[in-house]
């Protein structure tokens, strides 16, 4: 029983000893980004390095909060990923109620070519998608960026929607009708409002990758006043020399928003609202 005990510790230890390690090495890089965005430039190269500096200062934060360009480079992203954010939602509610509830043609092929398009690299079609924009007139403006950038977030909300109501019971829908409303009622009325954790997660995963996408935000704009927050970090990347400070300043500003959605919604992440759901 002893022998037992003790082994059991021992693996309890060897747990915790892990995470303790795997925090060390997904947090040190975040906090010498934080902490490099209090440096001077000059600063951030000094031998030996110092994760404490003595000379703290806010000015690379405040350098990005008074510039007109930058602050627009946030406003973008939010008009980006918001957007993209809610039309995703939608279009994934409606996709993914046809696929959990009814049988039409083309059902499984359809499944098939949206769980195909998550296969695609997406920098494979940066030169397609780039003449289709052009040819439409959308090439630098919001909706070329936000339609594109929907391309790559539909996949998975449908497929991880169509999970979550296949999770819910038939006869929801089915006491629906029996009072009367249409599909479109229990659909808006009943299911979403039971979803809502599941949509969350969708939607909070939809925002972050907006959020971060670089590689069509950088081929589809042209101006400032349409870049996004990781084209707008690169764009501190000079030629001759690297505002290091500011640009670790605005990364971490642009981790805010991620950062505070994960903080608020991590407890309507786990799915389970139907219990006693059903009609009786």
């Amino acid at each position: 029983m002893t022998s037992i005990r003790a082994r059991r510790n021992l693996a309890k230890t060897g747990v915790i000893i892990g995470l303790i390690i795997g925090g060390l090495f997904a947090g040190l890089p975040v906090l010498w980004m934080l902490s490099t965005s209090f440096k001077a430039n000059g600063e951030v190269f000094q031998n030996p390095p110092q994760l404490i500096t003595k000379s703290f200062s806010l000015d690379a934060y405040t350098g990005i909060l008074t510039n007109g360009v930058q602050l627009r480079f946030f406003a973008n992203s939010y008009i980006v990923a918001l957007s993209v954010t809610a039309l995703t939602l939608l279009v994934a509610i409606l996709a993914a109620y046809a696929f959990s509830r009814f049988t039409f043609p083309g059902r499984k092929t359809i499944n098939a070519v949206i769980v195909s398009v998550q296969a695609v690299p997406p920098i494979t079609l940066v030169i397609p998608y780039f003449g289709l924009v052009v040819a439409l007139g959308l090439y630098n403006t919001y909706p070329g960026l936000i339609l594109t950038h929907m391309v790559f977030t539909l996949p998975y909300a449908i497929i991880m929607t169509t999970a979550y109501l296949n999770t819910l019971p038939k006869e929801l829908d089915e006491s629906v009708k029996v009072d009367g409303g249409s599909s479109w009622t229990a659909l808006w009325r009943i299911l979403v409002p039971i979803s809502v954790p599941g949509l969350i997660a969708v939607g909070v995963y939809t925002f972050m990758i907006s959020w971060n996408e670089y590689l069509f935000a950088l081929t589809l704009t042209r101006t400032d006043d349409m870049r996004t927050v990781p084209i707008g970090i690169q764009l501190l990347m000079g030629q001759h020399s690297y505002e290091w400070n500011q640009m670790m300043a605005m990364s971490i500003l642009g981790s805010i928003p991620v950062l505070v959605l994960f903080l608020i919604f991590q407890r309507r992440f786990i799915g389970g609202l139907t219990s006693g759901a059903v009609k009786a």
